[in-house]
């Protein structure tokens, strides 16, 4: 038997060893999320069952999120909607994006993606940069890679090669094509990337050939904005300065394509958008990228741009209505509002006719009317935040000024499928007005996006009428 100091000594030892034998375990720390990058996915990317489309229709499409501005309203019957990835995204981009508005010509959907790469952009063991046009054929559900400029091109790896289509991909009267290209990097538009300013390019869908029309119509500047005059065959042009560009005003263009001539140029162009008035062949845009002053252009007489004596907002604009009407939309990026917009091509007389927000997210960069003339179509969040509202699909009436969703796509597709609709640059109506086209920037998990994705949104009658 031990004596009670042989029992003291042993617990002091105890004690000495374990003070905090006792005490409460100490805190883990909280385990941070792993960061996914582009890298870290499979590429290309996929659908479930090898499946190239997806067709869905839910009414998980009609549940909105919590916060809707006022008088929006939500659409009774869902759409169905097909949805695919863009082929050719087979390594990871910077990421693959879609940045320039597509068409609808002869029932087929035009438009365009690219990694975003170039060189000055960092180690690229892809090549320099890669844009790529495609077209939808709504029949058989297809995407076709029309085009890879890079390949096209062939040029040396020492040498700038485009990341973007940044500009529209409009059909002229031709059956041909037309489209610019703009740098991944301002970077890499440089002399010592041999630079000489980016280019306009004509494809033909049916015989799949592509040219070049011209390289570098204004010597050292990239081309993300343009539209196309299909019947004069005139091509419009926003640009934006290399760095070695003597000149680093935003230039304002007119490419006569059938003469092969620049007709012309001059400073203080428009960054992002213009109108096209078809009916009489005027062009209209404000310099900048922001609300002001609104221009016009005539090829008849070519003279410089005088102004209307109107202001507008132009970040994007639908086509010339049967009644002489263009609708456009003021830059909501970094906003939280953004004005719709009625121009009349007879008068020249301009009306604010909405706000085209229907959450937290202003920022529009297309913008598609019916072919009535009495609806228009868009997805705010182009640059990414379109998710925070659903990711919704727009319908506005230009007669009650009614903001309606046809469809949430945010969170059906992350639940079903594992991606997020982020936002887009491209959307189209169809020649009928059943279906929009919506190029979306995907996210598989990364904090931006990663890939590209078509949704062909079939709009009910019922949605639609009269």
């Amino acid at each position: 038997m031990k004596s009670p100091v042989h029992l003291l000594l042993a617990s002091l030892i105890l004690f000495h060893v374990s003070p905090n034998l006792f005490a409460a375990p100490p805190k883990k720390k909280p385990s941070r999320p792993k960061v996914i990058r582009d890298a870290d996915l499979p590429w290309p990317p996929s659908l479930p069952g090898g499946k190239t489309v997806v067709t869905d229709k839910s009414p998980d499409f009609l549940k909105a999120p919590e916060a809707l501005r006022e008088g929006v309203v939500i659409a009774k019957e869902a759409p169905t909607i097909d949805f695919l990835f863009y082929p050719g995204q087979d390594y990871p981009g910077k990421p693959w994006s879609n940045w320039g508005d597509g068409c609808v010509a002869n029932g087929k959907y035009y438009s365009g993606i690219g990694d975003h790469y170039a060189i000055g952009r960092g180690e690229n063991l892809y090549g320099n940069g890669e844009a790529l046009a495609y077209e939808y054929d709504p029949k058989s559900k297809n995407l076709r890679a029309l085009v890879k400029v890079s390949k096209f091109l062939n040029l040396p790896k020492e040498h700038y090669a485009p990341g973007k289509i940044h500009s529209r991909i409009d059909m002229g009267s031709d059956g041909w094509l037309y489209y610019a290209t703009h740098r991944g990097s301002p970077k890499a538009a440089v002399d010592a990337n041999h630079y000489k300013g980016d280019w306009i390019f004509r494809t033909h869908p049916k015989s799949g050939k592509t040219e070049i029309v011209v390289e570098a119509p204004i010597p050292k500047h990239s081309i993300p904005n343009s539209v196309l005059d299909p019947e004069r065959m005139i091509f419009y042009g926003g640009t934006a300065a290399g760095p070695d560009a003597e000149n680093q005003e935003i230039q304002f263009f007119a490419y006569d394509l059938k003469k092969r001539k620049l007709l012309y140029r001059c400073d203080n162009g428009p960054a992002r958008y213009m109108i096209l008035a078809q009916s009489t062949g005027r062009l209209y845009y404000v310099p900048g990228n922001a609300d002001g002053e609104l221009l016009r252009y005539d090829p008849v007489t070519n003279k410089a741009p005088q102004s209307t004596g109107q202001t507008i907002g132009i970040r994007a604009a639908t086509k010339e209505t049967k009644a002489g009407k263009v609708y456009s939309v003021s830059t909501g990026q970094r906003s939280g509002s953004a004005t719709l917009w009625e121009f009349d091509t007879k008068t020249e007389k301009v009306r604010q006719i909405g706000d085209a927000p229907v959450g937290s997210q202003a920022y529009v960069a297309s913008l598609d009317v019916g072919p009535k003339g009495r609806y228009l179509y868009y997805v705010p969040g182009a640059h990414g935040g379109g998710f925070r509202d659903g990711s919704p699909v727009v319908q506005f009436d230009i007669q009650t000024g009614t903001r309606k969703v046809l469809a949430f796509l945010h969170p059906f597709y992350e639940s079903k499928y594992g991606f997020i609709p982020k936002g887009t640059y491209s959307t189209e109506v169809s020649e009928d007005g059943d279906k929009l086209y919506i190029t979306w920037n995907t996210s598989r998990g990364v904090r931006a996006w990663d890939c590209c994705g078509l949704a062909v949104v079939h709009i009910p009658k019922s949605e639609r009428m009269p």
